[in-house]
């Protein structure tokens, strides 16, 4: 009999009988299962409440330099490629340092930056890592050491007695030019040696270059061509030479840690909006030239010479590989020129999962 019962509950249940189980020959559900399964009810309701109620951000606050190396910023704060691409709206903050940027990122006044390796670094120790992360790199190269043409310096032993200004205590610059002078032997003044390497804002470093004040200067793009072409200066040493294969960063897109992860979508269309914008910069420089020059002119209140702004561009490259290798030569230059006790430890710096999904979708490359 009771194979029959058996039997015949099972084959209503294979012929679609919905009726089955509600037979009195069908078991009832204890009240353990009863419990359980509305507890799984719950649960499912409650994720589900929460994905139609996680809504992303309808703005994205945005900081960059009004500068060149900051090309894709300037780019489509010019255009508003990124309002488009996004879908979101977007407000944009000038600085004209990276630790101001940092600041502002601390105090929740931006979501995201474009921004030199030595304040990411910076930022991102003082916060204890809880800051911002790196989520792709930006633009390589540009540095250069430039010096005047009178003051007959031949080799990297004529630096004697010189007085050499970096753009900022501390910043990527002067963090490379201390470590290239410190291994060519040299001794700043304040150590009892007789080099002596001051911090100028860009301008300032011209105007005192033209005056015949400095020796020469450390610094990066447009003020290398505006040194060498307006300052009658001469370039002395690429930064390139100093790096494998000539790569090492100078601008990359940093976000916020807590906007990263209350936004992973809108972050996700930023990465692939400025993947897009790197490309189309590639494409035609020239034409990407004139549109960065005209919104520089808008920030700054004065274009660019037509002749520096080509020589900037050609030493300058764009690309999202944030060289990972170049930050972490960058954090142990810092530290062996006296800014850190320690080689900082930069474990989790770098979010890049977002960066490579997008190239894999678009076909691209995988950074290395």
């Amino acid at each position: 009999m009771n194979d029959i019962m058996k039997n015949a509950r099972v084959g209503a249940v294979a012929n679609g009988d919905r009726d089955a189980s509600r037979s009195p020959l069908a078991a009832a559900p204890t009240r353990n299962q009863t419990m359980k399964r509305n507890a799984l009810l719950f649960a499912t309701t409650l994720i589900a409440l929460n994905i139609l109620n996680a809504e992303e951000a309808t703005t994205i606050r945005i900081g960059h330099f009004p500068n060149v190396t900051h090309a894709q910023a300037v780019y489509a704060h010019a255009t508003g490629e990124l309002d488009k691409k996004l879908g979101v709206k977007v407000e944009w903050s000038t600085f004209n340092a990276g630790p101001s940027a940092i600041e502002a990122l601390f105090v929740n006044s931006i979501d995201a930056a474009y921004i030199g390796p030595n304040p990411a670094i910076n930022g991102y120790i003082k916060s204890n890592g809880q800051a911002l992360r790196i989520v792709a790199g930006a633009t390589v190269g540009g540095a250069a050491l430039v010096v005047r043409k009178d003051e007959n310096i031949a080799t990297d032993q004529d630096f004697h007695d010189k007085l050499v200004a970096t753009p900022q205590l501390g910043n990527t610059q002067d963090v490379a030019a201390r470590g290239w002078f410190q291994s060519k032997g040299y001794k700043l003044k304040e150590k009892g040696g007789d080099l002596t390497l001051i911090p100028l804002a860009n301008p300032d470093q011209l105007l005192l270059f033209q005056k015949k004040e400095i020796s020469g200067a450390w610094t990066v793009e447009p003020w290398v061509s505006r040194l060498e072409i307006e300052g009658g200066g001469r370039i002395f040493l690429e930064e390139k030479t100093l790096w494998p294969k000539g790569e090492y960063v100078t601008a990359q897109l940093i976000v916020s840690k807590k906007f990263l992860d209350a936004n992973p979508t809108l972050v996700g269309k930023l990465i692939a909006a400025h993947v897009d914008i790197t490309k189309q910069i590639n494409k035609d420089k020239a034409a990407a030239a004139a549109i960065i020059n005209r919104e520089l002119a808008k920030e700054t209140g004065k274009e660019l010479p037509a002749a520096v702004l080509s020589s900037a561009m050609k030493r300058l490259t764009f690309n999202w590989d944030p060289i990972r290798s170049s930050l972490k030569k960058s954090a142990e230059d810092a530290q062996k020129a006296g800014f850190y006790r320690q080689v900082p430890n930069l474990d989790g710096i770098y979010d890049l999962v977002i960066l490579s999904k997008v190239l894999k979708e678009k076909g691209l490359p995988s950074i290395p």
